[in-house]
């Protein structure tokens, strides 16, 4: 196997306009699941900071008093006393839409001037297409002098109310607002990498590209231009400082960092046409997986994405797809909920005629019988390639809205049986593995090492199936006796009818799941 047969090469990418290189090897790539498990490591990590280190984050949401830790600190105060020690505290949020139609303009806001109160910077960057959002997910930490200290995280934790759950799945005491059907603390299911290695000179560059962009920050919003004003905001970034030497090689991990830009009017510099490398990136993964396609989704929408599963469904009758997803959508209301259920409904519709039993979809409950809130953006195919991002499977995340994600393949080979299950040649990888073990293990109410029966991957998912099955028989009778073990139920996409179909079909379309490429690409199924 040579990286090339998983991973896009720099022509694949599709963007010369940026200075990405296609991928970055020896790296160390760990998993952090659950919020709770990544802000604690995140807290430690910057609380070592010291002068002159640089710390630079994106987000789509950041509230300022979001607790890293149950005693703290909170986001507002880890990054304002790092920022008060003369680390140089750079972040980009996005400035988000009104908070009366439940939107976070008023905590991005709030995050920005605490920490620039504090000698750190925080654009509100509104650079963005109509309806569109910034939805990248990032933390870079760099230590000028040392390097073997840097780290990235990526994934699709934000840095906000609702996020610091864990593995019993209670629920973030700060909550967030969303769906009645979630409770008052709605459990949040998510999933954060830990990059050491190059491949964090590489998350740095892509930061440093669009904090350079020379937009106004704020295009197309006379109110928030006034507002900035006002409180002396500026309209551009300024200059950051050198990168630092890229840090040397920590662990055996190939990782691509992959992205979504879309093509817009004032065209971002290092994106002219936009960029969809991490639709590519799915497409040349998914082409080549020939027995397991596990995925974790917030959405998963849009017919385009649907048609890729389901093609490779046809070309290959061993490939089964194991999807978790959440019960319910995270609002409610006649009008908005709608047009959420339409676009996974029919995604599941278009994948089942394709291959039919061996399409499995799945919700998350906790031990109380709660749904849990699957936020998590993880794919693992073969247990070879495996990717931890920002993006859902939905042509807004793969066209339209700022995305950041990251393939990983290990050069370190499983040698647990079956040591090639795909039969390709390429073996099974010890990371992708892993990731896949790991979430199944807790879906499941295992231990750590409990796993002999899920290292084949078919057998992985006959037991998630007959788990599922159990535990809705148990709810079907009335939850007779103790309670099952496992949190999967088969999912089942609520009744709608004709004329709900018919007229949340076009806000769909237009609103929620909007495409971004190019005008000569929208009539094509290319990326």
């Amino acid at each position: 196997m040579s990286t090339g047969d998983w991973l896009l090469t720099a022509e694949e990418r599709g963007n010369p306009a940026s200075e990405l290189p296609a991928w970055s090897s020896g790296n160390q790539v760990r998993v952090l699941v659950h919020g709770a498990a990544y802000f604690d490591r995140l807290a430690a990590a910057v609380q070592a900071m010291r002068a002159g280190d640089l710390l630079f984050f994106t987000d789509w949401r950041g509230d300022p008093d979001q607790l890293m830790r149950p005693q703290g600190p909170t986001v507002a105060q880890l990054f304002s006393a790092a920022a008060r020690r003369g680390v140089v505290v750079r972040g980009l949020v996005w400035r988000s839409h009104f908070d009366w139609v439940q939107y976070s303009a008023a905590e991005s806001r709030s995050l920005a001037d605490n920490i620039d109160d504090d000698g750190g910077q925080v654009l509100l960057d509104q650079r963005v297409r109509v309806f569109g959002s910034h939805h990248q997910k990032v933390v870079v930490l760099r230590h000028p002098g040392r390097p073997e200290s840097d780290v990235a995280f990526v994934g699709g934790i934000d840095l906000c109310h609702g996020r610091r759950d864990d593995s019993e799945h209670r629920g973030d005491p700060q909550a967030v607002r969303m769906s009645g059907r979630y409770g008052n603390r709605p459990p949040w299911h998510d999933v954060q990498a830990e990059i050491r290695g190059p491949a964090v000179d590489v998350v740095d560059r892509s930061f440093r590209e669009r904090w350079t962009d020379p937009a106004l920050l704020r295009l197309g919003s006379p109110i928030a231009m006034l507002r900035d004003r006002l409180a002396g905001r500026p309209s551009t970034g300024g200059p950051l400082p050198p990168s630092p030497a890229p840090p040397a090689p920590a662990g055996p991990h190939t990782v691509q960092v992959l992205r979504t830009y879309p093509a817009k009017r004032r065209p971002y510099p290092y994106a002219p046409r936009g960029e969809r490398s991490i639709a590519r990136g799915y497409v040349k993964a998914i082409r080549r997986g020939r027995l397991l396609i596990y995925l974790e989704d917030q959405y998963l929408w849009s017919t385009q994405v649907a048609d890729l599963f389901a093609q490779a469904l046809r070309d290959n009758p061993l490939l089964h797809l194991a999807i978790v997803v959440p019960r319910h959508p995270d609002v409610d209301g006649r009008f908005a909920l709608p047009p959420n259920l339409i676009g996974r409904r029919h995604a599941i519709d278009v994948c089942r005629k394709a291959g039919s039993d061996r399409v499995h979809v799945f919700d998350v409950e906790n031990h109380a019988g709660d749904p849990v809130y699957v936020h998590a953006k993880v794919c693992v195919i073969d247990d070879v390639w495996a990717s931890i991002g920002s993006d859902n499977f939905n042509r807004r995340s793969w066209t339209h809205d700022s995305e950041l994600s990251c393939a990983v393949l290990d050069d370190t080979r499983d040698q647990r049986e079956p040591h090639d299950p795909a039969g390709l040649g390429d073996g099974a990888r010890r990371y992708a593995r892993d990731l896949r073990l790991t979430l199944m293990r807790e879906h499941l109410d295992r231990a750590p090492g409990d796993d002999a029966d899920l290292l084949d991957p078919i057998a992985a998912v006959r037991a998630l199936a007959a788990s599922a099955d159990t535990l809705d028989a148990w709810h079907t009778a009335g939850r007779p006796g103790p309670r099952p073990p496992g949190r999967l139920r088969r999912h089942m996409p609520a009744p709608m009818s004709r004329f709900t179909r018919t007229w949340a079909a076009l806000p769909y379309r237009i609103l929620y799941d909007p495409d971004g490429r190019p005008g000569r690409l929208r009539r094509t199924r290319n990326w």
